[in-house]
C-alpha cells in the first residue's frame, strides 16, 4: 500500500512515518516543507510540499497513492494558512489525484462549536475554529473516504499501546499511541465515514480499531 503522510516532520507525523515503515510491503510517501529532515528508510520516500503553496503546486507535489494521512499543524503560529486552508487544499488536490482514502488528525471539540464560543471559550479556541472548518469541509464538501481522529491533549509520554476509541476516558493521549492509531485506521475500511474521539485507555489499539462499529 502506498500511503502519504503530510506533516512528516511534526511530532505526530514523524512517528506515523516510523510506524508505517515497519511494514516493508508498504511504501511511505513522507511529505514536509523540509524533506531533508524526514527519517531515512528503504520504504520511505520523502517529498517536498508547502501548504502555503497554490493548489496547482500542491497537486504537482502529491505523488500517486492509495491513502493519505494529514498530520500537519502550525503549532498555533499559522492556523488559517496551515491548519485550515492548507488542509482544505490538500483535500481538493488529493481528490484530483485519485487518492480517495483520507485520514485527518483533528482534535477533541473540533466539531463542538460551543467549546470555542460564548463567555468562556477554550484557550485553544482559534485552533479549534481552524480544525472545525477543515473538518466540516472534509465531511460536507468532499466525497473522500474520510476518518477524523479527535484526540485530546498530546503528551510526550511513551505509548502504552492501549486506548479508548469512540469516547474519552482520560484527558490525554501519548503521541506514540495517536501515531499507532492513525497507522491502524488508515487500513481499516470500518472506520470510513467515522469521527473518532480518542484518549489513552485500557483497550489494545488493534482491538479498539476492530471494535469501531461499521
Amino acid at each position: 500500500m502506498k500511503i502519504i503522510v503530510i506533516g512528516a516532520t511534526g511530532r505526530v507525523g514523524k512517528q506515523v512515518v516510523s510506524k508505517l515503515a515497519e511494514n516493508k510491503s508498504d511504501q511511505v510517501l513522507a511529505g514536509a516543507r523540509k524533506p531533508e529532515r524526514i527519517e531515512k528508510g528503504s520504504n520511505i520516500k520523502p517529498f517536498k510540499i508547502d501548504l502555503h503553496d497554490t493548489k496547482d503546486n500542491i497537486l504537482k507535489a502529491l505523488p500517486e497513492a492509495d491513502a493519505l494521512i494529514f498530520t500537519a499543524g502550525s503549532g498555533g503560529k499559522d492556523l488559517l494558512q496551515v491548519d485550515l486552508n492548507g488542509a482544505v487544499k490538500v483535500m481538493i488536490e488529493a481528490a484530483k489525484r485519485g487518492i480517495d482514502r483520507f485520514v485527518m488528525l483533528s482534535s477533541k471539540d473540533s466539531l463542538t462549536p460551543d467549546s470555542f464560543s460564548g463567555d468562556n471559550p477554550s484557550p485553544l479556541a482559534n485552533y479549534l475554529i481552524s480544525k472545525h472548518f477543515a473538518d466540516l469541509w472534509l465531511i460536507k464538501n468532499t466525497t473522500l473516504d474520510y476518518t477524523i481522529l479527535q484526540p485530546t491533549a498530546l503528551t510526550e509520554t511513551p505509548g502504552s499501546g492501549k486506548v479508548s476509541l469512540g469516547e474519552y476516558t482520560k484527558n490525554e493521549n501519548s503521541i506514540e499511541n495517536v501515531a499507532d492509531v492513525l497507522a491502524e485506521i488508515v487500513k481499516d475500511d470500518h472506520t470510513i465515514g467515522k469521527i473518532l474521539p480518542m484518549s489513552d485507555g485500557a483497550t489494545p489499539i488493534t482491538d479498539a480499531v476492530a471494535e469501531v462499529k461499521s
